[in-house]
């Protein structure tokens, strides 16, 4: 489901050949797909279309504002994990704090307060000590602060172990057996709303059985609470679904929703869910140049101009990213390491890949980049982060410049 194929054996993104757009921005350069990124929010969101819902963007996946932008456009929400992102949610739509939910562990006292002067739909509270100091910041700015509490459900998601957030021995959420207790706590408490109930059990999820166990859960508590007399209008399942980097087989939109709507039968709730990847991920691509070609004893290196600080997941969770070359030839294949230039062994962008050896300053496209990539690039070795580029048709525009040198050292003195 992307708009990323070859014409004539050039590599384009939707109407634009990426050649074009390494030429006039240079590389390492991402490159996203507006229609790719439509599409996915449609079908997606018509997947859920026969129950009340709203789809809250995770905006850690791809923070991009032209990204927000087009996603607000489409009638989407948004889910942040800071007050730098929720920044990025008003730049991009000055009206979006009212469809934006707010998750994460560490939420500061300031980040609080500016989320709830924001309007802010509703916090995902993630301990009984954050609730307090919720309901403090709530009393201090005369407003009752919207809150659902995040359980953790304790169900193995059956993903990476780095990106698993619903086991009990993740950070994330409150344990099951503690959630209504905080709840009864909460009612009483002069500055908080309980509004609504929250889980999210992993990224990149490959199976709907771990999906459908915890909302089973989380489903049977939000009617318990409901029987109680909160209020609670929202249930927030998460997001997580994955996408195919290799030869994963993701349930579809499909049967996603079905899991998720079988345990919700009779259930009197408005959904929300966050995703993130399944939205972002194959809509974009890194675009890298060839540097050298070297052998030591019987391995084959390709350098390239993009590492490990552009494109952290290989390292990071071994992660595997399909290599296309933007412009196919013949040629011999060899089995060669594609590294990049940062000073780390690690720095290896696909590691014993079969290809057609490329030569010197020919092109080449790191797939399924658009999740995760830009978000989580760094300055390491003092290199520049990429620029970004959005493509509209037969149209692309620069929607963030590549940094200057002198905004590697920005803010500091000698």
């Amino acid at each position: 489901m992307n708009h990323f194929a070859y014409r004539a054996h050039q590599l384009f993104a939707e109407q634009v050949p990426l050649s074009a757009i390494a030429r006039e921005v240079g590389t390492p350069t991402y490159v996203y797909s507006s229609a790719t990124l439509k599409r996915h929010f449609r079908v997606l969101d018509q997947a859920f279309a026969q129950v009340p819902h709203l789809l809250c963007y995770s905006v850690k996946a791809c923070p991009n504002l032209a990204v927000l932008h087009l996603f607000s456009r489409e009638g989407a929400g948004f889910d942040i994990v800071s007050g730098g992102e929720l920044e990025r949610v008003l730049r991009a739509d000055p009206d979006g704090a009212g469809k934006t939910v707010f998750s994460g562990v560490g939420k500061s006292e300031e980040e609080l307060a500016a989320a709830l002067n924001a309007g802010i739909l509703m916090f995902n509270v993630e301990s009984a000590e954050e609730l307090l100091l919720l309901d403090r910041v709530g009393r201090s700015l005369g407003r009752k602060a919207p809150f659902a509490i995040r359980v953790n459900p304790d169900v193995d998601p059956h993903t990476h172990r780095h990106i698993a957030t619903g086991i009990h021995t993740a950070k994330f959420g409150v344990a099951f057996a503690e959630a209504a207790s905080l709840y009864r706590k909460g009612r009483r408490m002069r500055g908080l709303r309980p509004l609504g109930l929250d889980c999210h059990i992993g990224s990149q999820l490959v199976d709907a059985a771990p999906v459908r166990a915890a909302i089973g859960r989380v489903a049977d508590l939000y009617g318990r609470l409901q029987g109680q007399g909160l209020g609670l209008r929202f249930l927030d399942v998460g997001g997580g679904l994955g996408i195919t980097y290799r030869e994963e087989r993701p349930p579809s939109v499909e049967e996603y929703a079905s899991a998720v709507f079988e345990p919700l039968r009779g259930l009197d709730t408005t959904l929300i869910l966050e995703p993130g990847r399944v939205l972002v991920g194959n809509a974009g691509l890194l675009l890298t140049r060839v540097l050298y070609r070297k052998r030591i004893g019987q391995k084959q290196f390709v350098v390239v101009d993009a590492g490990m600080n552009d494109l952290i997941r290989p390292a990071l969770y071994e992660a595997h990213h399909e290599l296309l070359p933007v412009r196919r030839r013949r040629g011999a294949a060899v089995t060669a390491d594609v590294v990049g230039p940062v000073c780390e062994s690690s720095d290896v962008l696909a590691r014993e890949r079969r290809l057609t050896l490329p030569r010197q300053g020919e092109l080449l496209a790191v797939m399924s980049a658009g999740a995760y990539g830009m978000s989580m690039a760094s300055n390491y070795n003092s290199r520049r982060r990429p620029a970004e580029v959005m493509v509209e048709d037969r149209r692309f525009r620069v929607v963030r410049r590549r940094e200057r040198r002198s905004d590697l050292w920005r803010g500091e003195s000698p």
